[in-house]
């Protein structure tokens, strides 16, 4: 743990350095996490995340963001840069989400406020975890980016200090991720089911 003598009127933060992460805080994430309808946030090796060549055929060829989003490829790393960026970090939260919505596969207006809140929930998560001295904090967030109703992509983002890759855009393979952490999530095969949606907090 580093401290420098704090300036005056400015509290000191510890920054941390491969000292993992506490229960207490984990709680406290997790409180903050409810409110924006996360309901579970684990804390994992990184070198349990698989990333796969395959995930970004997913984005290219069966997405409609593709091309049109900053927080979706090609305007997020590729997936050499991904490994590359992934093996500067150790230690990770997976953040878990529940949704229920018949009709999430349509761009309505519920949709869109559900991807929001849980957008800028992710956020307010990295945010904390930063002022609690985790000073590489950094998101990977569930689903495509709907701050804006329209990207403005690939003219300059209107939200750049919120602007984040999808957990989707670094090639993670999230299934085989949730087996390499000795779980895995169903399918939800009828629009009334429920299913889970999942992103990531690299930590250090």
């Amino acid at each position: 743990m580093i401290a420098f003598k704090s300036i005056e009127g400015f509290e000191t933060v510890p920054f941390r350095n491969n000292e993992g992460i506490s229960h207490e805080l984990i709680q406290r994430l997790l409180e903050r996490g409810n409110e924006y309808g996360l309901g579970a946030i684990f804390p994992f090796c990184v070198e349990k995340i698989v990333v796969a060549d395959w995930v970004s055929l997913k984005c290219r060829y069966g997405c409609s963001k593709y091309g049109t989003s900053w927080c979706c490829p090609p305007a997020t790393p590729d997936t050499d840069k991904a490994r590359a960026i992934l093996g500067e970090y150790s230690l990770a939260l997976l953040l878990v989400g529940v949704q229920r919505c018949a009709d999430f596969h349509l761009n309505t207006a519920k949709k869109r406020t559900n991807q929001v809140r849980y957008w800028k929930g992710t956020i307010s998560l990295e945010r904390q975890l930063f002022l609690e001295g985790y000073y590489k904090a950094f998101s990977l967030v569930s689903g495509s980016c709907a701050l804006c109703k329209e990207c403005a992509y690939p003219k300059a983002c209107r939200f750049p200090m919120e602007k984040r890759p999808t957990i989707e855009s670094f090639s993670i393979d999230v299934i085989g991720t949730l087996q390499n952490l000795g779980t895995t999530s169903k399918v939800a095969k009828d629009r009334r089911n429920a299913f889970n949606y999942y992103g990531v907090i690299l930590l250090e």
